[in-house]
């Protein structure tokens, strides 16, 4: 592995979270926090900030791009995306026109990450049929690859008004704004991605990460079937880091319940224990510990997978702004050095 291409970066949703005195904070407060958060992370030298996109009472951000716009002002180097666009019920031109301003804003630091979500909240929403689920990202997925080679396109799908020959503006600087495309697990999300020659971000939010290589190698053999360059792989995972082992786990924990635990009982799940956080903390895709052991695992994901690129969800559940801002201090500034350390020998 070439240690010069590995790149770092840090995923939010924007969970709404608690004061230091355990009480709650509102979402302009929270998204005033993700402000500092992401200038936190250009200054400690990670490489990208991404802002994720939900329409629920616990997550304060359900227009990611419009806080990438404000951080845009108070950065200057960080790359700035989201974790992920919910596609399927936005309309890929906007998607195209709001990136295009953020690109603007950030003298070329924009990007997009664009999924089909892990909740439904949207469709409803925004008017969409959750029958259609599948057919709405796939159209609008295309849709957004050909509006991002930024020349007239000519489009007609069954979800949407087809374009003739139609210009979108503004054009960017340079020309292009990056895309991946999110794939939780899914041979056919993985197809796709080759297919369209789109960066893959695996989000890889349970057991061990190396059970993702397969899907790293069919992406590799798809994209050279569909006569493809090589294109990078990432990895979206979640997890927390503190001082040591012990804080680490015992601070994360009673957020991740709460989290998790609401996640569970709204999708029928079994109850959320210490024994299954401990057995992800340990063995599987929850990256909770001293920077020592957040590193040793994050090198270890990246290498099983082929990965290049990770990038932390750094808040999970109510956790307060003042341990985040800790989390990512460290994970900038001892995480990432050892990582490249340890994938260097």
């Amino acid at each position: 592995m070439n240690v010069s291409e590995l790149q770092f970066g840090l995923d939010t949703f924007g969970d709404m979270s608690l004061d230091d005195q355990g009480h709650p904070v509102s979402a302009g407060q929270v998204i005033r926090d993700v402000v500092e958060q992401a200038k936190l992370a250009e200054e400690v030298g990670l490489n990208s900030f991404n802002i994720g996109e939900h329409h629920r009472d616990d997550y304060a951000v359900s227009a990611p791009d419009t806080i990438l716009a404000g951080i845009a002002t108070v950065t200057s180097k960080i790359k700035l995306g989201t974790g992920v666009t919910v596609l399927s019920s936005d309309d890929p031109v906007r998607v195209y026109q709001r990136f295009a301003t953020i690109d603007a804003l950030s003298n070329g630091r924009a990007e997009i990450t664009a999924g089909r979500g892990s909740f439904i909240e949207s469709f409803p929403l925004f008017g969409y049929e959750l029958a259609n689920y599948g057919d709405l990202f796939e159209e609008k997925l295309e849709l957004l690859v050909e509006l991002l080679k930024e020349k007239p396109v000519t489009w007609s799908g069954t979800m949407r008004a087809a374009l003739e020959n139609q210009e979108v503006f503004p054009k960017t600087e340079r020309g292009a704004i990056p895309l991946r495309v999110g794939v939780g697990g899914s041979p056919d999300s993985v197809v796709r991605a080759a297919r369209l020659g789109i960066p893959m971000a695996l989000a890889i939010i349970g057991g061990d990460p190396a059970r993702f290589a397969p899907y790293s190698n069919l992406y590799r053999e798809q994209l050279a079937k569909f006569g493809h360059a090589e294109l990078p792989v990432s990895i979206h995972s979640p997890g927390f880091i503190a001082d040591t082992d012990s804080d680490a786990v015992e601070t994360q924990w009673p957020h991740y319940e709460t989290a998790f635990g609401r996640i569970g009982r709204e999708r029928g799940w079994g109850p959320t224990t210490k024994m299954h956080f401990i057995s992800e903390v340990n063995g599987g895709s929850m990256y909770v510990g001293s920077p020592e052991k957040v590193a040793k695992k994050i090198a270890y994901a990246l290498e099983s997978v082929g990965a290049t690129r990770f990038d932390l969800k750094y808040a999970n559940g109510p956790m307060p702004h003042s341990k985040l801002m800790k989390a990512i201090e460290l994970y900038g500034t001892k995480v990432v050095p050892m990582v490249r350390e340890l994938l260097a020998s």
